[in-house]
């Protein structure tokens, strides 16, 4: 996917000013955004899905503008073709794991129905060998499978790209691990174009086609990226 973002944004909180001012062009299968927690990088991934709106710029994606201040351009979140993983997956709990899998297929408090089949649902559940845990509820489930879960959900409406945000932060370390491995699997079957952002070195390590570090809300060189979350003497 090539991404071509240029935005600014500030944010205020009481006397403490943040200003986002990110200039990025790239292109690959696997982008990764790496810096330390604050850095900008939740907010940069979430202007490309629609997700905040930022002040002034653009961010275009293959080549059609999503965002242009300028222009009066700013396409709602399920107009620009890209799926957005929180962070803590964001599954509804009053749901189904079947029925969070096909929420986006057939919107709604209790969409789809329980015992509704549907074949793309069916397709994802059994990607992610999800069958046998279909009926089950999101607290019901370990940490792998709400994440499974939510990857198919994500998935399900088969999006031109996938944006992870810190998809491994809330698992425990032989959980990440093989989760990293998951997806790196699911990733070179599918060839869905990925972003993921993180502060881990080793999701760089897994999944860095492409690099791009952050620091204080600015795309900054590689070893500066470094430094700033210690990896670097």
């Amino acid at each position: 996917m090539r991404i071509d973002l240029e935005i600014r944004k500030e944010l205020r909180s009481g006397p403490r000013v943040f200003r986002l001012d990110v200039r990025l062009a790239t292109q690959g299968q696997r982008v990764v955004i790496f810096g330390p927690s604050g850095s900008g990088k939740s907010l940069t991934l979430k202007a490309i899905a629609g997700l905040m709106r930022p002040d002034e710029g653009h961010v275009r994606l293959d080549g059609t503008t999503v965002f242009d201040s300028g222009a009066g351009v700013n396409l709602p979140p399920q107009a620009r073709g890209v799926a957005y993983l929180f962070q803590d997956y964001a599954l509804f709990p009053h749901l189904t794991v079947r029925q969070n899998v096909g929420f986006v297929l057939a919107r709604g408090w209790l969409n789809p129905r329980s015992g509704e089949i549907h074949e793309a649902v069916d397709y994802w559940l059994a990607a992610f060998n999800l069958q046998d845990v279909a009926h089950q509820f999101p607290v019901e489930l370990s940490g792998g499978q709400r994440q499974r879960t939510a990857l198919a959900r994500a998935l399900v409406a088969r999006p031109r790209a996938l944006l992870l945000d810190e998809p491994f932060a809330a698992l425990d370390p032989a959980l990440r691990q093989r989760m990293r491995v998951e997806l790196d699997e699911l990733q070179t079957r599918l060839g869905v174009p990925m972003i993921i952002i993180t502060h881990d070195p080793e999701d760089v390590a897994a999944f860095g086609e492409q690099v791009l570090c952050m620091n204080e809300g600015q795309v900054v060189p590689q070893a500066q990226g470094l430094l700033s979350v210690g990896l670097a003497a």
